[in-house]
């Protein structure tokens, strides 16, 4: 079963792969712990988080990126090269305890992210940012878009500009284009979610279903041993 939910993941996030050139996209739960993946072109990698990753040299790559991601504190599952059109893209998944601790570490030099208790509920909040200095991508590598996507875990009461709203099972993303993340322009991002996930949101009204229905089971057999008991005390000698 694990294997065959590694393979599901993979697959969603390779899907995200054909329509972004760079990805980071996270798979959020309400304590703060989760799991990040991040696609991109090496060049992207080499501009947007300083990473040597080359076309042309795979294994350093992927060696390279691992290291990253354990240096910051990530438990990473797999490193993966794929390519789309003959074109190399470079893919991570990893594991955090807290995403709170992911701003400025060596795998985010360009995100910035908190999740907050705001009242009765959990603020999402924080923006993606190249950093000046970067190598300069080759002219190929500077079309197209890229993401920050998340998959929350409760209720999306609001959003700031999400690209296309609440999508299906709790997504909300932001997009624009490689060329403008190059050019330093920031990709904000916030929502406000229930601090209830689904999952146990969902249990607690199966238990209380569940509750509501062994009492009136109860209530109805003691009514009739109530009902049954009167009939006997009235029945004639």
């Amino acid at each position: 079963m694990s294997r065959v939910l590694a393979a599901l993941l993979l697959a969603i996030s390779l899907r995200g792969c054909v329509a972004y050139e760079y990805e980071h996209e996270f798979w959020l739960d309400v304590d703060g712990s989760g799991t990040v993946y991040v696609t991109g072109r090496p060049s992207l990698w080499a501009a947007f988080k300083g990473l040597p990753a080359s076309d042309d040299r795979p294994d350093e790559s992927r060696a390279a990126v691992r290291e990253l991601f354990e240096k910051s504190g990530l438990r990473v599952r797999r490193v993966t090269w794929t390519k789309r059109q003959g074109r190399p893209y470079l893919f991570i998944s990893a594991r955090f305890d807290d995403v709170n601790r992911l701003s400025g570490t060596p795998a985010f030099p360009d995100l910035r992210i908190a999740l907050r208790r705001e009242g009765e509920r959990l603020s999402l909040e924080g923006a993606w940012q190249g950093l000046p200095g970067g190598p300069d991508p080759p002219p190929e590598d500077r079309a197209g878009p890229m993401a920050v996507r998340f998959h929350l875990p409760s209720k999306v009461y609001e959003h700031s500009n999400a690209m296309d709203g609440v999508e299906r099972g709790n997504i909300v993303g932001w997009r624009q284009e490689v060329a403008a993340g190059l050019g330093g322009q920031a990709l904000p991002f916030r929502a406000l979610i229930d601090r209830r996930s689904i999952l146990l949101s969902t249990v607690g009204l199966f238990a209380g279903a569940i509750a509501l229905g062994l009492s009136l089971v109860a209530l109805a057999v003691y009514l009739t041993f109530r009902k049954g008991r009167a009939a006997r005390r009235a029945a004639p000698p």
